[in-house]
This record gives structure tokens, C-alpha cells and sequence, in this order.
């Protein structure tokens, strides 16, 4: 089964079990997969989650839950490794002026021959502009 590259929002929906139903429809065709840098924000935000948009609004219960799945991630869920993507990732943040989270993000779907699926308040034109010129797949998904 292909793999689709799902940035943070996303990831912590599959994880907290609230699949919507773009993003369950996209899951019965792809298997799952993410960058180390998503990981990283969504831990971020589960362990100091002052606000914003990914975990700020939930109950400690809820982060805590979240964040025992996330420490325990299944193997079902791919992450290619960082040292296979940073010199590709160096590539794109200089044709594009990508931070090194979206430079990963891209490097990592074109790694996989996947789509790079972002939570639509996250959309950003840099990525969305490195990923139609590599000719990859950037789909927007609300959550």
C-alpha cells in the first residue's frame, strides 16, 4: 500500500482517533506516515500546550492520553529517517525558501512517492509551491 505524509494536525487526529471523513477516506487507500519534525511539534505542543491550535485547547487528560500513544507509536505509521532526507532537504530550503520543517515535509513525500497532506489552517504557500515543483501531490484537509 503507498503511504500518505500527514503533517501534525493531522497526525494527532489519527493518533486521538477523530479521523474526519476526508482523512478516513485517504487512510482506506494509503498507509500512514509522517516527518520527525511533525513528531517533534506535536510533542512540543502536548507537553507545553499554552494555546494554539494543535493541542492548547484540550484537558490535560486528553494531551496525557494523546501524548502515551504518541511515545508508543506504532511502526504502522513510517518516518523516514533524517539522514536520508537532509541533504534533499538542504536542496529544497534553498530552491524554495523552505523552513527545515517544510523542507522535510517535502523531501519526505518525494522520498516515499507520497501525498503531502496538510491540515488546511496550515497551509503554506512555500510548501504547496515546492511540492507542484517537484510535481508532487499537496492536498489540503480540514480537520
Amino acid at each position: 500500500m503507498s503511504h500518505v505524509v500527514l503533517d501534525d494536525h493531522l497526525l494527532r487526529d489519527l493518533l486521538a482517533d477523530d479521523v474526519g471523513p476526508n482523512l478516513d477516506r485517504l487512510l482506506a487507500a494509503h498507509s500512514a506516515a509522517t516527518t520527525n519534525l511533525y513528531l517533534v511539534r506535536l510533542s512540543r505542543s502536548l507537553v507545553s500546550a499554552t494555546g494554539g491550535a494543535l493541542t492548547g485547547a484540550w484537558p490535560l487528560k486528553a494531551r496525557r492520553s494523546l501524548a502515551r500513544r504518541l511515545v508508543r507509536l506504532s511502526d504502522d505509521i513510517e518516518i523516514v529517517p533524517m539522514r536520508s532526507l537532509a541533504f534533499r532537504m538542504a536542496e529544497l530550503a534553498d530552491a524554495y525558501r523552505l523552513s527545515s520543517l517544510g523542507a522535510e515535509a517535502v523531501a519526505a513525500a518525494e522520498h516515499l512517492g507520497a501525498p503531502l497532506c496538510v491540515w488546511s489552517g496550515d497551509d503554506g504557500p512555500r510548501i504547496r509551491a515546492a511540492m507542484a515543483g517537484i510535481g508532487a501531490d499537496y492536498r489540503l484537509l480540514d480537520v
